[in-house]
């Protein structure tokens, strides 16, 4: 009975994951879309005003005043990316990458769906240095949206299916991690730096010291969200941060996981707030003035060819190749046929890949950042409808 319980207990974990991850993909889809229609409506002007409507505050020597629009990218997402640190942490230590076997093939797909879309992006762009700084925009996979795609085909997808395509966005979100960490970083502030490290150090004195309590943590996280925005380091790295540093174990056996219920409280106000606001914010695309071949522009094109053809070339390449070496296998109930959807579905970049294209191109000015919008929303649609058309048509009723 003792073994009984905690697999139960994982299971029942596993479905609540799925079941939110592909409604919050709906609601992502949803956001999405109604950005599009305000922007491209009468309201275009209110739309464009909420984004730049100042909000902030000044205590004693303290001010912090943004627009809203950097409020959920740099505020409301570090929240997004603690959870993903959280995510990360669980899934090493006690998840689908805590044993070789099981993390091997993840990890090699994740590798060859970020490499592949790179070098495509710097094919078509090379030569144009500003353009360039968007390579890392197509290398991403949206989990929600992906996993929402999924959902619609029901009980045809395999369960691991969903569990491969979680665990390469899992590992894609650890390299994105990386990428903005060490190439979206600029001029650094080294004494708000400094009273940044002092707070990690703080939160790392707390793990030594056994503390397994989230306030500490938790406030400690957001003073370093303050200082690491400051410092020049993009400020959703904090999240990153605290996340990695929130304890997995409680004090005893028997105690509630700190990291657990951390992650378990954030999972419905990210996918439900967060993560549709970020959407409604950064997808809003006017579309006066563009024309039908304004896709086939350097940046946008770069990203569609990225996400739509580099994507899946990457994913099922290395799937083969590992399979056919002996060095993994596909999971249960997936052959070739499933592995070609799956790959198409992670070139639903969207969240992600938004969210580089905003440190690439927003400092920039130009029609870098609209292109940049414009190719990861059409390369999104694309992906996700043919992902789905071509599971729709080979996955066989029941198999999960």
């Amino acid at each position: 009975m003792s073994r009984v319980r905690p697999v139960t207990r994982a299971l029942q974990l596993l479905r609540d994951f799925f079941r939110l991850q592909a409604a919050a993909g709906i609601v992502l889809m949803a956001a999405a879309a109604l950005a599009m229609i305000v922007a491209n409506s009468p309201w275009q002007h209110a739309y464009e005003a909420f984004k730049h409507l100042p909000l902030g505050f000044s205590l004693g020597g303290l001010e912090l005043v943004k627009d809203a629009e950097h409020w959920i990218n740099d505020g409301l997402m570090a929240v997004f990316f603690l959870l993903v640190a959280l995510e990360i942490k669980r899934e090493s230590l006690s998840g689908q990458l805590s044993s070789r076997e099981q993390m091997l093939l993840p990890v090699l797909c994740a590798i060859g769906g970020v490499a592949v879309p790179a070098v495509l992006y710097w094919a078509v762009n090379q030569g144009d240095p500003v353009a360039l700084r968007g390579w890392a925009i197509p290398t991403a996979t949206d989990i929600a949206f992906a996993l929402g795609m999924l959902a619609l085909l029901g009980s045809r997808v395999p369960l691991g299916m969903k569990l491969l395509l979680s665990t390469i966005a899992v590992v894609d979100d650890l390299v994105a991690i990386l990428i903005i960490a060490i190439f979206y970083t600029h001029e650094l502030a080294a004494h708000e730096l400094a009273w940044a490290g002092a707070g990690i150090g703080l939160m790392l004195l707390l793990n030594w010291r056994g503390v397994t309590r989230l306030w500490p943590y938790l406030l400690l996280g957001t003073l370093v969200w303050y200082f690491v925005m400051k410092s020049g380091v993009h400020a959703t790295l904090a999240g990153v941060v605290t996340g990695l540093l929130i304890p997995l174990r409680g004090k005893t056996a028997q105690a509630a996981s700190p990291l657990e219920s951390l992650e378990h409280t954030l999972h419905p106000w990210v996918a439900y707030l967060v993560l549709p606001l970020f959407a409604f914010t950064n997808a809003g695309l006017a579309l006066s003035g563009l024309q039908a071949g304004d896709v086939l522009a350097p940046v946008p094109l770069g990203i569609v060819l990225g996400l739509v053809l580099g994507k899946p070339v990457g994913i099922i390449g290395v799937a083969v190749i590992a399979r056919a070496a002996g060095v993994a296998r596909f999971p249960d109930g997936m052959d070739i046929k499933a592995m070609v959807g799956l790959g198409m579905l992670c070139g639903v970049g969207f969240t992600m890949s938004l969210f580089i294209a905003n440190l690439a191109f927003a400092s920039v000015g130009g029609h870098f950042g609209e292109a940049s919008v414009l190719g990861v929303l059409c390369a999104s649609v694309v992906s996700a409808t043919l992902g789905w058309v071509w599971l729709r048509c080979t996955l066989k009723p029941g198999t999960a």
